[in-house]
């Protein structure tokens, strides 16, 4: 019920407008989103290159006009720009949520297609690669889609899957072809029972299934979990094939050094943006703890 609750929130324009203002949400909503431009991010991204790898999130999502996909597009340009004049672009790649770039808008597909492919035109000229970012269950065939197209052109190009949805096994083993890149996550989104598994032990046990599929596959598998027993089974299922381990940024920091220092390929989800309010509530779902610091910050602010 509560992580119903915050999802909900989540989604609301006037909470999204009042967390937003609340400056003593500040410090919370830092330890997991990186600043709120990209001059506060570089330092933070810099720093964990020493010893792991990074995607970045360009906050933004459900995006309303097309000038603001535009300006999703733009900025994602810029950032790559950056990432290869930083000589931060051999360990750094990007992640993007096409409803960022207009899939929601009026011929959404055709318009999030398109700025999806100017990125990738951009991360291919900084020497780096995009991730497509799955978002709730009513998206999912629209982004693979997406990713199938973009890959004729840029085969590099990665899939999001999530273990919640019933659908994700086969998803797999249509995905996992040579070449292929796939991040396999939990989920955090709110699905009905119809199209997701409810409790955790279901979403875990796909979770292991899912990792299997893609295991045995062509494809590099990005195992993206903070789970200390799901890392072990991919540990050991990767032991003598290529894969990634993948965690939040803020999330066991200490285990993600812990796991680099080991010779695991660790990459870190790196997000920064001044739309951070969505993603900072699907983390308060994950970690319900922080729940009363949140309320507690609205409630006070001046």
């Amino acid at each position: 019920m509560l992580r119903t609750m915050l999802l909900a929130a989540g989604r609301s324009p006037r909470l999204r407008a009042l967390a937003e203002e609340a400056a003593p949400l500040r410090p919370l909503v830092g330890r997991f989103v990186a600043g709120t431009d990209l001059d506060a991010a570089l330092p933070v991204i810099a720093r964990l290159v020493t010893d792991r790898l990074v995607t970045v999130d360009r906050l933004g999502e459900n995006t309303t006009d097309r000038a603001g996909a535009d300006a999703a597009v733009a900025g994602y340009r810029e950032l790559l720009l950056r990432l290869a004049a930083e000589g931060l672009a051999d360990r750094v790649e990007v992640s993007v949520k096409l409803s960022a770039l207009g899939q929601g808008l009026r011929d959404g597909d055709a318009v999030g297609l398109d700025g999806a492919r100017a990125i990738c035109a951009a991360a291919g000229e900084a020497g780096t690669t995009v991730t497509v970012d799955m978002e709730d269950h009513t998206t999912t065939d629209a982004t693979l889609t997406t990713v199938r197209e973009l890959r004729a052109d840029f085969p590099w190009v990665g899939a999001v899957v999530q273990s919640q949805l019933r659908r994700t096994e086969a998803d797999c083993r249509d995905l996992a072809g040579p070449g292929s890149r796939v991040r396999l996550c939990k989920g955090a989104y709110d699905e009905p029972d119809s199209v997701a598994f409810a409790s955790r032990a279901e979403v875990d046990r796909s979770y292991v299934r899912c990792m299997k599929v893609l295991y045995a596959g062509e494809g590099l598998p990005m195992i993206a979990t903070h789970d200390p027993r799901l890392v072990a089974i991919a540990r050991h299922l990767g032991r003598d094939r290529p894969h990634e381990l993948q965690m939040l940024y803020g999330v066991r920091p200490a285990a993600q050094v812990e796991l680099a220092a080991a010779g695991e390929p660790m990459r870190v989800y790196l997000p920064y943006g001044t739309e951070w309010f969505g993603y900072f509530m699907r983390r308060l779902a994950e970690r319900p703890a922080n729940v009363a610091f949140f309320l507690r910050s609205l409630v006070t602010q001046n």
